[in-house]
């Protein structure tokens, strides 16, 4: 389902993520758990990676930016559904830029192809999520555009909670 590389202005080329990218993925994610403050959540291991994104019938995909040959960037996505839309939409999990890599165009780069598969794709939206307090990704997404979804409120079941729900008997 992921597109062939698409090359940016030179140098920065977008491509699919392969197995052979589990450790750079996995660095990528902690960058980013360090920059959100949670790497103490990262749970992530090599096995979990090549589960979910390179195993026989994935469900999310990603990709990796690259400035020349050097990694700067990754983005993990899949694909949701709307029923009001009757639409597949494209959900970014994680965009991340390392901090050294920045403003020379990569996160731009990312979501031009993650928008371009959207497109390719049939899909109705475009979504993700942002922390409040993350005021240069918020900046940045308002320059594309972007809407934030105020009327919303995100929940999550994680971990005993869950697990509670899943062993409930049914009502």
């Amino acid at each position: 389902m992921p597109l062939e590389p698409l090359p940016m202005t030179a140098p920065l080329t977008i491509r699919p993520a392969t197995i052979d990218d589990t450790d750079l993925i996995l660095h990528f994610v902690r960058e980013l758990a360090i920059y959100e403050k949670a790497e103490h959540e990262v749970l992530a291991t090599p096995a979990h990676v090549h589960r979910t994104l390179f195993g026989a019938n994935p469900k999310v995909f990603g990709l990796i930016c690259l400035d020349g040959d050097t990694p700067v960037g990754f983005a993990v996505y899949f694909f949701n559904y709307s029923t009001w839309q009757g639409q597949h939409g494209l959900y970014l999990e994680d965009l991340y830029v390392s901090p050294e890599q920045r403003g020379k165009g990569a996160g731009k780069a990312l979501l031009q192809h993650l928008a371009r598969i959207a497109v390719e794709q049939d899909c109705g939206r475009f979504e993700w999520s942002v922390l409040d307090w993350n005021t240069p990704s918020i900046a940045f997404y308002d320059s594309l555009d972007a809407k934030p979804q105020s009327e919303w409120i995100r929940y999550r079941l994680t971990g005993t909670a869950l697990h509670a729900l899943a062993a409930s008997p049914a009502a």
